[in-house]
């Protein structure tokens, strides 16, 4: 299908924003001003950006611990993302979660499972419910390829393929789970390639390509309110950070430059300028107004009180 090109304008702009925000992130993490270790997306918003944009507003999504991007995507407001960065009550956790759990069931970001591959059956739950209430919602678990070996994924997605459920699995597949290449653990060439075994599409697009990626998860969120059943869809990508910061670089020098060069918001923003949809002043002040609003939200989130130590247990379930 083609791509309107207000689309891709709005895909350039929400990529922006995510490469944005997590640039202001690395640079906060030698200040000592932020909590934990980050697991940055930089490199690989094309897949994130893409996804998101073909869904639904409601529509159910799970995603990893690097999940800034399904935040950002799902507009969930950035001095509220901020607000979880910081560990105070401008974020979406009130200052408990932390920037992996990020998450609004509102609009249908049910956030990361602390067990990796715990969202594949969460999402096959999130399909059932959608099916039987009639609701026209979709669920989408983001997930990488090393969280692809889990044994949940084959019994989720055989019986969310077998139900014929709304269900979405994406792959970010960026090559490497920590430091194991995908060559040293899995078994076939592509994650995609296991869909045959349940009967259901296994699509493989190039996780560089934000308007490839937007195009297989409208099909595929086509196929599911049809009733035609779960997609699996592979998105080649790349990460340019490390598994988190501060650890050492151990991938090839060659293959990183060599993915650099593929850069994401570059590709698209160099479509946008040949199909004269985008102008270097209109992207330069497109860029200033992103990082405007990114430095407000980060003041806000963390000017925000910090969560009082008598509400431990509130908000708690389990």
């Amino acid at each position: 299908m083609a791509v309107a090109t207000t689309t891709l304008r709005h895909l350039y702009e929400m990529m922006l924003r995510e490469r944005i925000f997590e640039e202001r992130i690395l640079a906060l993490i030698p200040t000592g001003r932020l909590p934990a270790h980050y697991h940055l997306a930089i490199g690989e918003e094309a897949t994130f950006q893409g996804a998101m944009a073909a869904l639904g507003p409601t529509d159910w999504v799970m995603t990893t611990y690097r999940g800034f991007g399904a935040a950002i995507g799902k507009g969930i407001p950035l001095e509220r993302i901020a607000g979880d960065c910081f560990l105070t009550l401008a974020g979406t956790t009130k200052g408990k979660g932390g920037h992996v759990r990020v998450v609004d069931p509102a609009r249908g970001l049910l956030g990361f499972s602390g067990v990796l591959g715990g969202e594949f059956a969460v999402i096959m739950g999130a399909a059932l419910s959608s099916t039987l209430r009639r609701d026209g919602r979709v669920a989408m678990a983001i997930f990488g390829d090393g969280t692809a070996n889990r044994g949940t994924f084959q019994e989720a997605v055989n019986m969310a393929a077998l139900w014929r459920l709304p269900a979405i699995y994406l792959c970010h597949n960026n090559q490497y789970a920590i430091a194991t290449s995908m060559a040293r653990s899995t078994s076939v060439p592509n994650i995609a390639d296991r869909a045959a075994a349940y009967g259901i599409p296994g699509i493989i697009v190039d996780g560089n390509d934000v308007e490839a990626v937007y195009e297989a998860v409208a099909e595929a969120r086509r196929r599911g309110l049809a009733g035609e059943g779960p997609t699996l869809i592979e998105a080649k990508t790349y990460r340019f950070r490390g598994h988190f910061e501060g650890l050492p670089e151990w991938r090839p020098l060659e293959e990183v430059e060599a993915w650099k060069r593929r850069d994401p918001v570059a590709l698209s923003r160099q479509r946008l300028f040949e199909a004269g949809a985008l102008t270097e002043a209109e992207d330069q002040r497109l860029r200033a107004a992103i990082a405007d609003e990114v430095d407000r939200a980060i003041v806000a989130g963390e000017s925000a009180p910090k969560p009082a130590p008598e509400s431990a247990l509130d908000d708690v379930y389990a």
